[in-house]
């Protein structure tokens, strides 16, 4: 048959999305309520539309058509037919151009217009209104691709998991204000590549980036009202697609090629994704892509309120991952991403509510976290769960299954807690230290279960957390409402930046405190980007849609402070994996048969005892003494002293390691990090600076 100057054959129903085998492109298209589903495709600019073509086919709940002149390069979309009838669950409108789900590349910005939505913004009637304008003209367009894998994944650094420090960072964050980056290429996926930004972090030591959301996503429209827009991009609409936004190029390679420059730096890649919601927000957001397509079936709905949304991420929606359809397709994009595009793993956004099964219930047995666990695609990459959502049920941190790592907020609260001088958190802290057993210690877990953080994109920054009390959102436009106000942070005498020398000393101690803290426990240690070089957001902790200077990196006015803090997080790095005592493949045993010293891990009281029971509660001065590996020649033997107080203190060395002598690797009290003297313990104690973390090996 033929359609509109078009000759279409019947096709295939699989694989979903549109796939070119070198003579024609095959549309499959999920849909089980509609009844009636076009082609659109468009001229090379994505302006003009040419031709609608309907699928002539509906294979299993799948509309699919083959047409044998269409190649790779040509802009599409689909309208698709059906009621709208919100009452029910149902959005259909076929006067929307929907991004196709499985879409590999998107042309187009997408542009806020009332068009956008499958009602009449304004009405009355509010989303059981219904728009008839056609809205091409404001979405971005899929684009045929041809599938390549002229790019080969075969020298991917696949870095142990005990070995890995993880930095997390933005892409346009990272690259929009270096100098060194050519103009052009800034904000883009081949700006994050270049070697300005691949020498930083080779020379900082990280082994593994963990991108913020690199998916197509939308601007919430109160964003765009107030001139601001989503600047995180946690508001996907499409799960295959490199944002469009980040590419310089328009063409997928783009993103493949700056995978492979990070691969022969030695550094693996790990992408943010958002499997949670979808950027087409609650009952009154924009229609894109899912809604529809068909609603009732990508999205979780109230049985008796099918009009609305469960909101279990708290943006309007909740992707319904337990439809098998909707699970391929996220099954589907992970597996493209890891081996098309070349990813050495996912970070899921608000994890919890991908382990919830069809009851709402969070289960190691749901349908996701069954699927991932036995997908052989996957076995290989890294996983990475922020183990909560927002829904009944919804903090699981320690909940996930063998094979995932999470995101410990709890080792953030209470490292910042303790610094801060907090009483009662000796305890909390040391089990962080030691990888958080009580949580993450079953089922054969290890220490690597636990990614350990202070700080993290959501929230302040490590220089705000010591320069800002209170937070400092009114750029946000929401009368300083937004962001948490549990900061646990601390300005020390004045709020904001300030010349007095004894508060800008006193933070920098406090920062070296966080950052020693951070990259010398068990687990893998995850760094936001900047805070190595000072990076602040003057107070913002919830810069979502600050796309300028409040995030970008700063790349040129770096006093002599900050390069002294990078110096000091470099050599922590280098301290972490030149020594395996700070990276335990597993927890440490249970040793109340053993001698203080013979123990893998010995907490030390100030006085220079084990600790006890009754040393826990209240104390802010303590150590631990890491027994080195006889056989393991890349052990040494090291004792950390931590002093929370705000005066100085003697801490007395207990017996056992008064027979040896000690080399002072670290005083965060002091700039200086290297050539220390060797150390002999005496009857005196050592002399430990109030608001200092001291490291000493033992020096044979």
């Amino acid at each position: 048959m033929s359609a509109n100057g078009y000759r279409v054959e019947p096709g295939s129903p699989f694989p979903l999305g549109a796939s070119w085998d070198g003579r024609g492109v095959n549309f499959a298209l999920f849909s089980v309520n509609a009844e009636k589903v076009e082609l659109c495709l468009f001229d090379a600019t994505g302006r003009r539309e040419i031709a609608r073509i309907a699928l002539p086919e509906y294979t299993d709940q799948v509309w699919h058509g083959y047409l044998p002149e269409v190649a790779p390069g040509t802009p599409y979309g689909y309208r698709v037919y059906g009621p709208y009838d919100p009452k029910r669950g149902h959005r259909f409108n076929h006067h929307k151009l929907l991004v196709d789900p499985y879409a590999k590349t998107l042309m187009g910005r997408l542009q806020w217009h009332a068009a956008n939505f499958g009602y009449r913004v304004g009405s009355s009637r509010g989303d059981l209104s219904f728009d008839r304008r056609n809205n091409a003209r404001y979405v971005p367009k899929s684009v045929v691709v041809a599938d390549s894998m002229d790019l080969t994944w075969s020298s991917r650094p696949a870095v142990p998991w005990r070995d890995t420090v993880i930095y997390e960072m933005h892409v346009k964050g990272m690259t929009a204000r270096h100098p060194r980056i050519p103009e052009n290429l800034r904000g883009s996926f081949a700006g994050l590549s270049h070697p300005a930004i691949l020498d930083h972090l080779v020379d900082l030591g990280v082994t593994t980036v963990e991108l913020l959301p690199v998916q197509p996503f939308a601007d919430e429209p109160h964003l765009v009202d107030k001139g601001l827009r989503n600047y995180w991009g946690y508001n996907p609409y499409c799960f295959f697609a490199p944002e469009p936004g980040y590419m310089t190029t328009g063409i997928v390679r783009e993103f493949r090629s700056m995978v492979h420059r990070f691969h022969d730096a030695g550094i693996e890649v790990i992408l943010d994704v958002v499997f949670n919601h979808s950027g087409e927000g609650d009952h009154l957001g924009p229609t894109l892509s899912f809604r529809g397509i068909d609603n009732a079936c990508y999205y979780r709905l109230p049985p008796d309120q099918p009009r609305y949304y469960v909101n279990d991420a708290g943006c309007g929606n909740t992707l319904n991952i337990a439809h098998p359809r909707v699970l391929q397709m996220v099954m589907d994009a992970l597996r493209y991403w890891t081996e098309d595009m070349g990813v050495d793993g996912f970070r899921f956004d608000l994890a919890a509510t991908l382990g919830r099964d069809e009851s709402n219930r969070f289960s190691t047995y749901s349908p996701f976290l069954s699927a991932i666990r036995q997908d052989p695609a996957l076995s290989h990459v890294k996983l990475i769960a922020e183990p909560w959502d927002l829904g009944v049920g919804g903090y699981r941190i320690g909940a996930f299954p063998p094979g995932w790592s999470e995101w410990n907020d709890k080792f953030r609260d209470t490292t910042r807690s303790f610094w801060r001088g907090d009483g009662g958190k000796m305890g909390a802290l040391a089990s962080g230290i030691a990888g958080s057993s009580p949580i993450f210690q079953h089922n054969g877990r290890r220490p690597s279960a636990t990614v350990n953080f202070v700080t993290a994109h959501d929230g302040f920054t490590l220089e705000d957390l010591v320069t800002y009390s209170h937070k400092h959102n009114l750029a946000n436009q929401e009368d300083n409402k937004d962001g948490t106000e549990n900061n646990l942070s601390n300005n020390y005498g004045v709020e904001g930046p300030t010349d007095d020398p004894e508060i800008v000393s006193v933070r920098a101690r406090q920062k070296r405190n966080l950052m020693a803290t951070l990259l010398l426990s068990q687990g893998v240690p995850m760094i936001a980007a900047g805070d190595e070089m000072g990076r602040t957001q003057a107070g913002n902790n919830n810069a979502y849609c600050q796309d300028n200077e409040v995030s970008w990196m700063d790349w040129e006015t770096i006093d002599a402070e900050q390069a002294d803090f990078l110096d000091f997080v470099k050599h922590l790095i280098r301290i972490r994996l030149d020594n395996d005592v700070f990276r335990r493949r597993r927890f440490f045993p249970p040793q109340q048969d053993k001698e203080a010293g013979t123990r893998e891990v010995t907490w030390l009281a100030q006085g220079g005892h084990a600790v006890g029971k009754q040393d826990w509660e209240g104390a802010q001065t303590f150590g631990f003494h890491l027994l080195a590996d006889d056989e393991d020649p890349q052990s040494t033997s090291a004792i950390a002293l931590l002093n929370a107080t705000g005066k100085d203190v003697h801490f007395h060395l207990p017996e056992f390691a008064m027979k040896t002598n000690w080399r002072v690797i670290f005083d965060t009290a002091r700039q200086q990090l290297r050539d220390e003297p060797v150390w002999t313990p005496s009857d005196a104690g050592f002399s430990l600076s109030a608001l200092s973390f001291t490291l000493l090996y033992e020096s044979l």
